[in-house]
């Protein structure tokens, strides 16, 4: 079994403590590698790197920044396969999504990152009081603490280390202890093209790593994608010393069909927001909500799309839905189901385990749940979606807003009007109109309510790891300034 090493100050090193842990095969249940196991004296090994080597890096031109990015997009791409084979594996994904969409994505996010560390922006130089000139520097924060998840591995490794070495910052990331080894392969190539040592530090392991991270005195900003829960405790933990917090939490996806809709289409999209990723996706359509008079025809073809999803070997090019990441992954979501059916919800489809080895699931459906069902409000994350009759668009609107959660939304219509209303009556970060989940590395991505604040992709997300710094030049010379006399003097 192959043994991945952590990268911290420049170097592939073990856990101090000399413990591993096992990456296991969702798919099989097999071990594939092992990676170390850190604790605190690891972190405060990192955090140190990323302290010492932040000044220097914060300090190269931004166009020397920016190489050194590109560089490192390039070597990832001549690692595609690798990089898209080691995800498929240990994430369980399958190879179509990795190869054709994390993996290259991941790698167009890094490259626009290296275009936006030339592209530092603040507002206009100029005299906005009378006798001085103003302007204003964008600053790294410092070192940043990113933990990461384990359901996109490679592209939220980008997601956060991408923008935050772009603005001048040194990062310490926490990959997701189930998926950790794509984390470090970027992190090794980042030195085979040239970073600098304690730009880029990787440290495995979970709340043992995570804790005593998110609580460094030397940690200036946390960067978080997961679940509502663990954001709060990372924002619990960080008021202790006031540090920056950037969080991209949990979601219940609306996904609302209105009469006019082009019905085919909104199915095909459905089953593809669905289940994609085995719905482990905070961005998944989770809550369907079809116009009443054409819900039974939405409900028919959806169904029979689902059942036509394709379970199996993630490695191979035809299967559509890999296993769920772990065995307790699976029984929560089955606990979902279990608790759904037990409530009287209608099940539609599916709602069993597959006999065998992996972590498989049945794309499941149930109808017609109460909004305050527990199946409508929380976050299943698995292959679990509920489709409701709604009569209006106030309606879709209503039921569509009532969660705590506000990451993503799509509406399906012909009605270009109706579109545009509905969209900005949803409160959620992202919505997709006659479609559910692309994203751009030029758009922003992030929530309302409780699925976080801060965003990721884009000029935004520069912004997240900047600091605003006013410096303000008098231009008089004057010994005395005019406004001087209200605070010491008489006015002349």
């Amino acid at each position: 079994m192959e043994q991945y090493k952590m990268i911290v100050n420049g170097e592939a090193v073990v856990a101090v403590s000399a413990n591993w842990e096992t990456v296991i095969n969702p798919a099989t249940e097999d071990e594939i590698a092992e990676v170390p196991q850190a604790d605190y004296t690891d972190v405060d090994n990192a955090v140190k790197a990323a302290k010492s080597a932040c000044t220097s890096w914060s300090q190269l031109s931004p166009a020397e920044r920016s190489t050194l990015i590109y560089k490192l997009a390039d070597a990832l791409e001549a690692k595609i396969d690798k990089l898209a084979q080691i995800e498929s594996l240990s994430a369980g994904k399958p190879i179509k999504l990795v190869a054709n969409g994390d993996v290259p994505f991941a790698i167009d996010n890094i490259r626009y990152f290296a275009g936006q560390a030339r592209v530092i922006e603040g507002i206009a130089t100029k005299e906005f009081v009378s006798g001085y000139t103003s302007t204003i520097r964008r600053e790294p924060v410092g070192v940043v603490a990113s933990i990461a998840p384990w359901n996109y591995p490679i592209m939220m490794a980008a997601w956060k280390i991408a923008p935050a070495i772009a603005a001048g910052n040194t990062v310490v990331i926490k990959p997701a202890p189930q998926t950790p080894l794509t984390t470090l392969m970027l992190a090794q190539t980042a030195l085979e093209v040239g970073f600098p040592p304690g730009v880029i530090n990787v440290v495995t392991g979970g709340a043992s790593v995570g804790e005593p991270l998110v609580s460094h005195p030397d940690v200036r900003m946390v960067s978080f994608t997961g679940s509502t829960r663990t954001g709060k405790r990372i924002m619990e933990l960080a008021a202790q010393k006031v540090t920056r917090v950037h969080l991209e939490l949990g979601g219940k996806a609306p996904f609302v069909v209105f009469a006019d809709a082009d019905i085919a289409a909104a199915a095909q999209g459905a089953v593809v927001g669905a289940y994609i990723n085995t719905g482990q996706d905070c961005t998944a359509a989770t809550r369907i909500l079809v116009e009443r008079s054409r819900y039974q025809e939405f409900l028919s073809t959806f169904s029979e799309l689902a059942q036509q999803v394709r379970l199996g070997t993630p490695q191979a090019e035809t299967t559509d839905m890999g296993p769920l990441i772990s065995a307790d992954q699976r029984q929560r979501v089955h606990g979902f189901v279990e608790r759904a059916k037990n409530d009287g919800v209608s099940l539609k489809l599916g709602g069993e385990m597959p006999d065998g080895k992996g972590f498989f699931y049945q794309p499941t459906i149930f109808c017609d749940a109460p909004t305050s069902s527990e199946i409508m409000q929380e976050e299943v994350f698995g292959p679990v979606v509920v489709v409701n009759a709604i009569d209006s668009e106030e309606e879709a609107i209503a039921v569509a807003n009532d969660v705590k959660y506000g990451l993503a939304a799509s509406v399906w219509t012909k009605d270009v009007t109706k579109a545009w209303r509905v969209a900005s009556a949803l409160e959620f970060g992202t919505v997709w109109i006659n479609d559910h989940l692309p994203l751009a590395s030029e758009m922003p991505h992030g929530g309302f309510k409780e699925s976080g604040f801060g965003k990721d992709l884009s000029r935004y997300a520069m912004e997240e790891y900047t600091i605003a710094k006013h410096i303000m030049f008098d231009l008089s010379g004057d010994v005395k300034k005019p406004w001087h006399f209200t605070a010491f003097g008489d006015a002349e």
